[in-house]
């Protein structure tokens, strides 16, 4: 009987995340694929190498000691495998960026990292819309949203503050108390992680009555009304960075308990970490963001 080399791959997946729905979107393959592969590697060997535990599995003794002999091995064969395709198609590095995140502040920053690496021919491609890593050619993302996607490695690449803004013909630094906000318009886009009614709770205080609304659906929309003068924008320090450094934009409170989001996450499959081109973005962007 020959070795069942796709039975081994979906039972270290599996045994890895515990998981069969979660190893079946790590290889990208259905989750009753998984369950029949290992149930073809557990009749090879005539022995049970899981246990069912509510939705999960866990490895029953004797999946545990082929596990501990195989685990290395195996990540040893997908890290050379990486290395020969990297060998290949090194010069494209294909990353999908959050539109407002990449208008705002990637691209005036991208030039940098196009000129300290000219052997990488970049594709940006500025989208909010997962890929399906099985089938397109991205090598990861900077994605907008609260985290917590299975079977990818996934990042926190920074806290993002979030703060009252405004143009200074609006209202002038620091010269607004909250009670003041039923005189202007608030403006935010409906896909950042915190909303006006956080920013409110977190103050203490009760959302003022009849408050004036403009929902965007990006954040950079938001940023944009606000600069014109239409009203106060609930946004990212980081995301309307550019604008407050030049004086465009202004922080209105006098008093102003700011409110943390965590919203902006590098995504991708946990092997493509052992690309070389993905690494080196990573450094860039990592090393850019605290710079």
């Amino acid at each position: 009987m020959p070795i069942p080399f796709r039975a081994i791959l979906a039972f270290h997946a599996t045994a890895r995340a515990g998981s069969m729905v979660e190893a079946s979107d790590s290889i990208g393959v259905t989750p009753s694929a998984i369950s029949q592969q290992i149930q073809l590697l557990e009749a090879y060997f005539g022995m049970r190498l899981f246990s069912r535990t509510g939705r999960g599995v866990i490895l029953t003794e004797a999946g545990e000691r082929y596990f501990d002999l195989i685990r290395h091995e195996v990540e040893r064969v997908a890290n050379v495998t990486e290395e020969m395709r990297e060998r290949h198609s090194y010069t494209v590095l294909n990353v999908r960026i959050a539109p407002t995140f990449a208008n705002t502040w990637v691209l005036p920053r991208l030039p940098g990292f196009i000129t300290a690496n000219p052997d990488i021919e970049l594709h940006v491609d500025a989208t909010n819309e997962p890929p399906d890593y099985s089938r397109e050619a991205i090598d990861l993302e900077i994605r907008h949203g609260s985290g917590g996607w299975p079977g990818l490695y996934t990042e926190c690449l920074r806290d993002e503050e979030m703060s009252v803004l405004c143009a200074p013909g609006c209202a002038s630094a620091g010269s607004l108390e909250i009670a003041d906000l039923a005189r202007f318009r608030l403006l935010h886009s409906v896909k950042n992680v915190v909303q006006w009614s956080h920013w409110f709770d977190a103050q203490g205080v009760a959302p003022p009555k009849g408050l004036q609304r403009a929902l965007f659906d990006r954040a950079h929309m938001s940023i944009d009304m606000a600069v014109a003068g239409v009203g106060l924008a609930l946004e990212s320090d980081l995301t309307a960075q550019r604008e407050i450094a030049d004086g465009r934009l202004v922080r209105p409170m006098r008093h102003e308990k700011r409110v943390t989001q965590r919203s902006l996450w590098l995504v991708c499959p946990h092997q493509h970490l052992n690309r070389r081109k993905v690494q080196r973005f990573v450094d860039w962007l990592k090393a850019t963001l605290v710079g």
